[in-house]
């Protein structure tokens, strides 16, 4: 197993998308006075590189931002593009439109051997959802599989990687889709 506070892992967030159901940026949105992609950032390990893929904007944290060629290529061309910007051998992704995620990051990653199998750590949700974009993978065997692009496949392309599974509840697993979903958030 990999250690959690291990630099030799860069966050991945996607930031990108069109929020059409949000009806305006989400992670722009506001939660406890501060933007949704901040309660991810803030909540990384500081000694993690983080790579944020969409539209630069400022941050609590200093970031890499990158885009898919071309932008809108959906979520899985998001993870292609963060994972060629990373210098690391180990991945975490999260999206920026779950703020309390970043709580799980190290778990992911201190679940994922260092070799061998399972290839990547995905995050089950109370319902029983696989979520590939909570997940901490080996970025070699990410590329592996997608390759230089994963414009208009789906996410859950990546659960393709032979994976473990990490039950994650709460808020933890929780992202915002509407306005309204923001009320379900406690301050942390």
């Amino acid at each position: 197993m990999t250690g959690s506070g291990s630099a030799e892992v860069t966050a991945v967030v996607l930031c990108g998308g069109a929020s059409r159901r949000f009806g305006s940026d989400k992670t722009a949105a506001l939660l406890h006075g501060r933007s949704l992609l901040d309660h991810v950032l803030d909540g990384l390990p500081h000694n993690w590189p983080v790579v944020c893929v969409g539209a630069e904007r400022p941050t609590c944290r200093r970031v890499r931002w990158v885009r898919e060629d071309p932008p809108g290529g959906g979520p899985l061309a998001g993870v292609v593009a963060g994972a060629w910007a990373a210098a690391t051998p180990l991945l975490v992704v999260l999206a920026a439109d779950m703020p309390y995620a970043s709580e799980v990051a190290p778990r992911l990653v201190a679940a994922l051997p260092a070799k061998g199998e399972p290839k990547g750590v995905c995050a089950r949700d109370d319902s029983g959802q696989v979520n590939p974009l909570l997940a901490a993978y080996r970025r070699k065997d990410l590329l592996d599989l997608v390759g230089d692009s994963g414009h208009d496949r789906a996410a859950k392309t990546l659960l393709r990687l032979p994976h473990a599974v990490l039950d994650v509840s709460g808020p933890a697993a929780a992202d915002v889709d509407y306005p309204e979903d923001l009320s379900g958030f406690p301050a942390r």
